[in-house]
């Protein structure tokens, strides 16, 4: 069985460094335009540079996703994007011919994005001749297709993370609405909300779920053994609009399970692990067969086990003696409770705090104000989130 690459998502730098202490192989990212998440913080071309430089040093591939649909009017602004980035990214990800031409012409990898919809081979020969070095194939195919896809050029799919109803995203429900188009990484998805359904004659229908439009999040660990013998190069993670805590979370359970054989307690232990951060339910999608009634949500805003409330910010850091200088501005903190450290460098820190002293005397419990805690490496201005429960 050939090695199968961990890509992990970066909407940015605290994610980007999450991904890398998580252990992915990759990550993908987006700029502040033309990418299919056009609502997470990205990249500008400046940032891109220190991502990349990052990657290289911790030698990991980085790929730029340019996916949307383009206009003749961005072109050229496209081309300049790419002659910019032609040495900073292992390879673009795209779907729209305008942009693998210009990739072809600057000499530039590309992978085809899932926004191609590739279901067989012949489509994937296609892409394979104009010169793709990989895709991203269409959610809608189960394990056995994607295992015949898999003989003519090296594919990838998604394991885990959001699903859209419209499988590719080519959806129109966000544009009609609120003027924001899907397609070009706008969408307010408004198949997350609650509908009522009434007739000319005012009544109403009341339904079982009325999240119909709502998929559940893909989980792929239940078999990521059958996963591995379907014959991908890699394992993508959707989630760059996701916080680094879901991130790290995530791509550090892939990259055990793609490491080992996984037992069945291995795989419990694991969607533990995923239950506790951001999820709107758990679902194999296509992989095992067509989803039914059963893959869509009831949940109105997510499943998470966990959940992090902003409480203060790293205001100095002694590495000697391993204390940081918290200033407390909302809520409180007690010895016992765990809280997240979140920061461009630092990435995510998941910690229990075991002692805090104010004014050099040991205290049980902080309000607002400013604590002295006995925290893992972190950095000034890092930010401090109270780890909590969800009812």
């Amino acid at each position: 069985m050939k090695k199968i690459e961990l890509m992990a998502p970066a909407g940015d730098f605290p994610n980007l460094h999450a991904a890398i202490k998580a252990g992915a192989d990759s990550v993908y990212l987006g700029l502040k335009e033309f990418n299919m998440r056009n609502s997470a913080k990205n990249f500008t071309i400046e940032e891109l540079k220190e991502a990349s430089e990052i990657c290289r040093k911790n030698k990991i591939k980085l790929y730029l996703t340019l996916n949307t649909i383009i206009y003749d009017n961005e072109i050229k602004k496209i081309e300049k994007i790419i002659k910019k980035v032609k040495n900073q990214v292992d390879a673009v990800i795209c779907w729209d011919f305008s942009v693998i031409e210009l990739c072809r012409r600057y000499k530039i990898p590309f992978h085809i994005s899932t926004q191609a919809s590739v279901s067989n081979s012949e489509t994937a020969l296609f892409y394979k001749k104009l010169g793709a070095k990989r895709i991203n194939l269409a959610r809608e195919l189960n394990l056995k297709q994607i295992k015949q896809v898999s003989k003519v050029m090296p594919v990838e799919i998604f394991g885990h993370g959001a699903m859209c109803v419209s499988i590719s995203g080519r959806c129109f429900t966000s544009q009609f609405l609120q003027n924001k188009s899907a397609n070009r990484g706008q969408c307010t998805h408004p198949c997350r909300r609650a509908y009522k359904i009434i007739d000319p004659d005012g009544y109403e229908l009341k339904l079982e779920n009325n999240r119909v439009m709502s998929a559940k999040d893909l989980c792929a660990l239940p078999f990521i053994e059958e996963i591995k013998k379907a014959g991908i190069s890699a394992l993508k993670i959707e989630g760059r609009n996701r916080g680094a805590e879901y991130v790290y979370a995530v791509t550090k359970v892939y990259r055990k399970a793609l490491d080992k054989k996984m037992t069945k307690e291995d795989i419990e232990k694991g969607m533990k692990e995923l239950k506790r951060v951001y999820n709107r339910g758990l679902s194999p999608g296509f992989y095992l067969g067509l989803p039914t009634s059963d893959d869509f949500t009831k949940s109105d805003s997510g499943e998470a086990e966990e959940k992090k409330i902003i409480t203060g910010r790293i205001e100095n850091y002694w590495k000697k003696i391993g204390v940081a200088h918290v200033k407390i501005f909302t809520g409180k903190l007690e010895v016992g409770d765990e809280v997240y450290i979140k920061g461009k460098t630092t990435g995510i820190i998941r910690a229990r705090i075991e002692s805090m002293e104010i004014n050099n005397k040991p205290v049980e419990k902080a309000g607002k104000g400013d604590v002295g805690i006995k925290l893992p490496q972190c950095r000034k201005g890092d930010e401090v989130y109270l780890i909590v429960k969800r009812s």
